[in-house]
């Protein structure tokens, strides 16, 4: 019989990884009242924005007025990504719990992504991982295409470790590893984290799976059998990456609320409060959301 965890911690990035790639910028204001919704769901961290420079991601663009406006949950981490040391400063004087640095495993998504070879990002980042915890703040390190590149194809484990040394030579609390194109099958998640598993305790390791493909399901409950338990996730399903072309959104929160609490598992997040909060960005947006969680709720509630 599988051993399944107890418990698995979400961690919502809709309003960032969500967001950031909707042509529709929603309102400042109509972001906060969202993002409140959220503090009070019961997800325990919110990645609520991004701390890039404005003419990369237009749609952050207002990330310090809304980390100065939400109403704080105690017992929710605010987290935001930041690129750099002007990123940083930015992201302090709003308010992070944490700080989130990314980079990718391939040589040419990171050029695309970052603008700097995998080489001329390490600098970077060892700086703002430094100043972010003598700052008392705890730090996240992404790692983008883990599986695949858009660019180069397969990317090998070997890749991904020297990056995942690397960044926790620097100092990170944990690493996200991401399917940042949704095209890893079970096999593949299976390859990565026998290999990263070796080196690193899977309490430091979370999963990020994009659902290009329909296969992000499958790869979490491979990923749990692996003892891991921590997975960041989008609300609705919302997203993609501006630098990885046609790939979806990140997994539906909705839609591993539904497999985890269907199996026993406990999130401490309430499915309700999600599904209103998934229909309060969806009527923002002005169109349907991709998850079937969410679409089979709405239809109850209006039936």
């Amino acid at each position: 019989m599988k051993r399944w965890p107890e418990f698995v911690q979400i961690k919502e990035v809709g309003p960032r990884d969500g967001l950031q790639n909707e042509k529709k910028r929603v309102a400042t204001a109509d972001k906060i009242a969202w993002i409140n919704m959220l503090s009070e769901s019961g997800v325990t961290e919110v990645e609520y924005s991004s701390f890039v420079h404005p003419k990369w991601v237009p749609q952050l663009s207002d990330a310090h007025e809304v980390g100065k406006k939400i109403v704080r949950n105690p017992q929710v981490c605010y987290s935001a990504l930041v690129p750099n040391m002007k990123g940083l400063d930015l992201a302090l004087e709003a308010g992070i719990d944490s700080a989130s640095v990314f980079m990718s495993a391939s040589e040419t998504h990171n050029q695309k992504n970052i603008n700097k070879t995998i080489a001329e990002t390490y600098p970077v980042l060892g700086q703002v991982i430094e100043e972010a915890k003598s700052a008392g703040k705890r730090v996240t390190g992404y790692v983008s295409t883990v599986f695949d590149c858009p660019y180069e194809g397969k990317i090998e484990p070997e890749a991904v470790i020297r990056v995942c040394e690397q960044l926790f030579e620097f100092g990170v609390d944990d690493l996200s590893l991401g399917d940042t194109i949704g095209s890893a099958v079970p096999s593949q998640v299976e390859e990565l984290l026998q290999a990263v598993l070796k080196r690193y305790p899977k309490e430091k390791i979370i999963m990020h799976y994009h659902d290009t493909r329909g296969m992000a399901i499958a790869n979490i409950m491979t990923s749990m059998e692996y003892g891991i338990n921590r997975f960041d996730s989008s609300i609705g399903g919302l997203g993609g990456c501006p630098y990885a072309p046609g790939a979806a959104g990140n997994v539906a929160t909705n839609d591993i609320l539904y497999l985890l609490h269907g199996m026993g598992i406990k999130t401490g997040i309430d499915e309700k409060k999600i599904r209103d909060a998934s229909l309060y960005i969806q009527n923002k947006l002005g169109k349907l959301l991709p998850s079937k969680s969410l679409a089979v709720a709405a239809a109850k509630a209006n039936g």
